[in-house]
């Protein structure tokens, strides 16, 4: 599926375009399986261990992971892609169906940026229910809870300086329906065009600064998928039901434009001039990475410089 006429027009009137249904369970099956696979493995490890007393086995995906933090918080550290480098996340990333739509956007010459992202939103209710043995613990879980509750922000203030120019699709994926109940996105459209940064003290975009725009809810199913600009202002709501709502953000660029982290693995997805230039080999991928985090800590990772709290204009090059 590529992006029709009308899709491409309102991605770009409007700085995001929601393609319903552009992605099958097919297409998806490898990453819930896999992370699936990885939970059942890891679960059982600990209950080997005696660090868990039951395996929660009988709960569905959406769930199990959150009956799990109740008690332990070890898988939840795991998940995030830079962690946890599963075959069938590394196949997704190539998936091509998702590299038609982002084509229609990026270009034949794409490579995939390792900003990315798998975000397990915990439910709030896990709280209320965790039987944690220290404080320690309870305020790791409530910071776990808390972290993929993502504020007003611009996917252009997570890069390096060095990307600024440069256009940044944002590909974002639920796994799970994404409802206003589990914590759907929320975006304020149409200022990309201001080509402006709303820069705040920290991370993020404070009220003050904030356009005064509508904001526009995003309700999506599992397999929508959402293209993005990186100008558009952004946030990531509370999940007040009793499961987990899963999703994948992911960054796609031009061939040979930066990425504002290119000490992490970037890979050519699809080339359409030189197709023995993507990368294909899921060893490669997860060793580069494996390689990547233990030279360059993700909390150690290197940060903006230029101190910006105040909104500024970019250029951005097509």
């Amino acid at each position: 599926m590529y992006l029709t006429k009308q899709q491409r027009a309102h991605y770009d009137d409007h700085g995001f375009v929601v393609i319903d249904a552009g992605l099958t369970p097919m297409d998806l099956q490898p990453v819930r399986r896999d992370y699936d696979a990885f939970i059942d493995a890891e679960a059982r490890r600990l209950y080997a261990a005696g660090a868990l007393t039951e395996l929660f086995a009988d709960e569905p995906f959406e769930r199990r992971l959150a009956r799990i933090c109740e008690v332990d918080l070890s898988i939840y550290e795991q998940i995030d892609l830079m962690y946890c480098r599963l075959p069938g996340v590394f196949d997704f990333l190539r998936n091509r169906q998702l590299l038609d739509l982002v084509e229609g956007i990026v270009g034949p010459e794409i490579i995939c940026s390792p900003i990315q992202h798998a975000r397990a939103k915990l439910p709030e209710s896990t709280l209320a229910r965790a039987r944690l043995s220290t404080s320690e613990d309870q305020t790791r879980l409530r910071s776990m809870v808390g972290e993929n509750v993502a504020p007003w922000h611009q996917d252009a203030q997570v890069h390096l300086e060095v990307a600024d120019p440069h256009a940044i699709v944002t590909v974002w994926i639920p796994l799970v329906d994404a409802t206003p109940d589990n914590g759907c996105l929320q975006l304020i459209p149409d200022v990309h065009h201001k080509r402006t940064v709303y820069w705040s003290e920290g991370f993020g975009v404070s009220d003050r600064h904030l356009p005064a725009e509508e904001v526009v809810t995003l309700p999506m199913r599992a397999g929508d998928v959402l293209l993005m600009d990186k100008l558009i202002p952004h946030r990531s709501t509370p999940n007040h039901t009793d499961g987990i709502h899963w999703s994948l953000d992911l960054r796609y660029q031009r061939t040979g434009t930066p990425t504002g982290r290119d000490y992490y693995p970037v890979f050519v997805a699809r080339s359409r001039d030189q197709p023995d230039s993507e990368l294909t080999e899921y060893e490669v991928w997860r060793d580069r990475w494996e390689q990547a985090v233990s030279k360059i800590p993700p909390p150690d990772r290197p940060r903006r410089s230029d101190g910006r709290i105040q909104p500024c204009s970019v250029e951005i090059q097509s």
